[in-house]
């Protein structure tokens, strides 16, 4: 994936600076799979003292989806779509590190995505002391929900196959209009990382998985690639609609196809 954009990295500081002196500054930085949400997370809380935790690392178990599955709908078993996070976790890991002293550590998360459930707490990592920041790199958090009538076509053939009447797109768009919503609401800034098109979400996603495979993007696996495709159809409709405006930012940077920043609207 390489490494962040130095601007980027300064510009995350700028907004902890910005923030509340009395308690850790809570920052999200949202946008598309692949925008580089994770590394500029994770550069500036290195950079800055902050503990980063991604939204991935809080999904619900693989039992916590399954259940998800048979109450409401069964494209709920697959990770990613607002619902199948922790959100109760993910703030419980926020007030543990706001209110930790010097010798104090806080347990975070981590997820096997290969092994589809979360590690045991033998695995998780430790942030020791209070940080200067949390950053959650987040990618639908602050994105704002679509009405009745936008819901009622596919946006593509995972929602026309699996969600034909439109149960599970609905269930998901309540998420966001209700807990999801009141959760982007404590934070003290939301950074958006605009891609230029949905249409690079698949070759950002492709890099980084070639990158983790230790392989040149053009040498990735074609089965791999189909995985990842039909991967991101559960991401698209929220994805279009914070591309197209429907996301609630303090900060948006526009992002070039190599995810090099072209502006920032404050």
């Amino acid at each position: 994936m390489g490494r962040a954009h130095p601007d980027l990295v300064a510009l995350v500081g700028g907004l902890i600076d910005a923030g509340p002196t009395d308690r850790p500054p809570l920052i999200a930085i949202v946008g598309a799979q692949g925008s580089g949400k994770t590394t500029l997370a994770r550069e500036a809380a290195d950079r800055f003292g902050a503990a980063q935790i991604s939204i991935d690392d809080v999904y619900l178990t693989r039992a916590g989806r399954e259940a998800l599955a048979r109450d409401v709908h069964p494209l709920f078993v697959h990770r990613g779509p607002p619902g199948t996070h922790d959100l109760e976790l993910l703030q419980g890991l926020i007030d543990d590190l706001s209110a930790a002293g010097p010798a104090d550590e806080t347990l975070i998360p981590d997820f096997d995505k290969r092994g589809d459930d979360r590690w045991p707490i033998e695995r998780w990592r430790r942030f020791r002391g209070r940080p200067s920041a949390i950053l959650i790199d987040a990618w639908c958090l602050a994105a704002l929900p679509e009405d009745e009538a936008a819901l009622a076509a596919p946006v593509n053939d995972l929602e026309r196959d699996d969600d034909p009447d439109g149960r599970w797109r609905r269930a998901v768009n309540g998420f966001v209009a209700g807990p999801y919503a009141a959760f982007a609401a404590r934070f003290d800034a939301v950074l958006f990382l605009q891609a230029p098109g949905f249409d690079v979400v698949l070759d950002w996603r492709a890099q980084q998985e070639a990158d983790l495979l230790g392989l040149a993007p053009a040498d990735l696996p074609p089965e791999e690639r189909a995985r990842l495709a039909g991967f991101i159809r559960y991401f698209e409709r929220i994805t279009r609609r914070m591309l197209s405006g429907g996301v609630r930012p303090s900060v948006t940077v526009k992002l070039d196809r190599n995810r090099q920043p072209l502006s920032v609207d404050r």
